[in-house]
This record gives structure tokens, C-alpha cells and sequence, in this order.
């Protein structure tokens, strides 16, 4: 049996926690756990006043509309930046970004494509023989230097894809398809919008 001494205590005898100890228990059993934020982030965070409802049904329509005209402003940015959030199904998924990228950075005989028609359809209206006679080998013409371009787009954009994605199964018709269609318009009219200059390595 071991003695001691009275007012003495065994070292073995667990300490009373030190006022720094008790403070930082009570934080934790708190719940804070984070540092306090300072004012103007906390201010930052907080939504402002929600605005007053509308007096009259024209206000609240007036209000709908402004709404709806946002978002559709917004919608369409999105779409002309190629976000494929907002894009329809057929323009989804980075082979066709790929795609796209392949047909806008090199100059498509395809862009011609409405240009010549337009010229064509005004030829034939023309009461001259000699005049629809050359609006016809001109437009025979034209056609078969597209077929042309148009294969060898195709033949870049399959080997291309090919290359860049060798373990996706992609319908390689369905994607020339898509790059040839959008050959055919006009660099400025294409949608989603071109984010490559012509010349640029994709």
C-alpha cells in the first residue's frame, strides 16, 4: 500500500484542463468548428430584398415577359458559345466540337454553296437561252468541284476522328454528314458559332 502525503496528489491523477483547453472544448461542442467570416462576405452572401409584388396584373405580366426575355438572351449565348449544357442533342459531346473545329478552320467551297444557288435561280428566271444555257454548266460545274471538296472534308474529318478518339464507336456517316451540312453555310451564319480562325491546327 503506497502512502502520500495530504494536499499532495498522485502524478498518475488525471490534470484539470487548463482554462485554453475548456475554451477550445467549448467551441467545438458549440458547433463552429470555421473561422468567423468577415463582415463583407458575410454581407456579400446575403440575397438582397426580394422586390415588391406586383400591384397590377399588367405590372406582373410586364415582369414575366423581362424574365423570360432574360433567360432567353441567356439561352442563346450559351447556345452561340457552343455550351453543351444548352445545345441541342445533334451538336452534343466533344467529337462534335471536333467536327466543327475540322470544317471551320479551312475555307469549304460549301460556303459558296447558297451564294451560287441564289445566282442560279436568278438565271433561270432570265428570258435568254444563251443565258440559262450558262447558268446550267455553271451550276454543273459548281456541284461537281463540291462533291469534290466534300470528299476530301470527309476523308479529314473520318481520319481525324479516328485518331483523336480510336475507342469510341461513332457513326462516321452521320458525323461527315454533320460537317458537310455545315460546310454549306456561310462562315458568319454557322451555328454554334466558329471558336477557330481558318488556318488554325485543331
Amino acid at each position: 500500500m503506497k502512502l502520500r502525503l495530504p494536499g499532495r496528489r498522485d502524478r498518475t491523477e488525471a490534470v484539470p484542463d487548463t482554462p485554453a483547453d475548456l475554451t477550445v472544448d467549448l467551441v467545438k461542442a458549440s458547433g463552429k468548428g470555421r473561422p468567423t467570416p468577415r463582415r463583407n462576405e458575410a454581407q456579400a452572401r446575403r440575397p438582397g430584398p426580394p422586390p415588391p409584388p406586383p400591384a397590377t396584373r399588367k405590372e406582373a405580366l410586364k415582369r414575366m415577359r423581362e424574365q423570360q426575355a432574360s433567360r432567353r438572351s441567356s439561352t442563346r449565348e450559351r447556345l452561340a458559345m457552343g455550351d453543351d449544357s444548352y445545345l441541342p442533342a445533334r451538336d452534343r459531346g466533344p467529337v462534335r466540337k471536333l467536327v466543327r473545329d475540322l470544317v471551320d478552320t479551312r475555307r469549304n467551297l460549301g460556303s459558296f454553296f447558297l451564294p451560287v444557288a441564289a445566282l442560279i435561280l436568278v438565271g433561270y428566271f432570265v428570258p435568254n437561252p444563251a443565258v440559262q444555257g450558262y447558268t446550267v454548266l455553271i451550276w454543273m460545274a459548281y456541284f461537281l468541284v463540291f462533291i469534290g471538296d466534300s470528299f476530301v472534308l470527309g476523308r479529314r474529318i473520318s481520319k481525324t476522328v479516328r485518331s483523336r478518339f480510336p475507342d469510341g464507336q461513332h457513326k462516321m456517316k452521320g458525323l461527315v454528314w454533320y460537317g458537310i451540312s455545315r460546310s454549306t453555310m456561310i462562315r458568319r451564319w454557322r451555328f454554334p458559332k466558329p471558336e477557330v480562325a481558318v488556318g488554325q491546327q485543331v
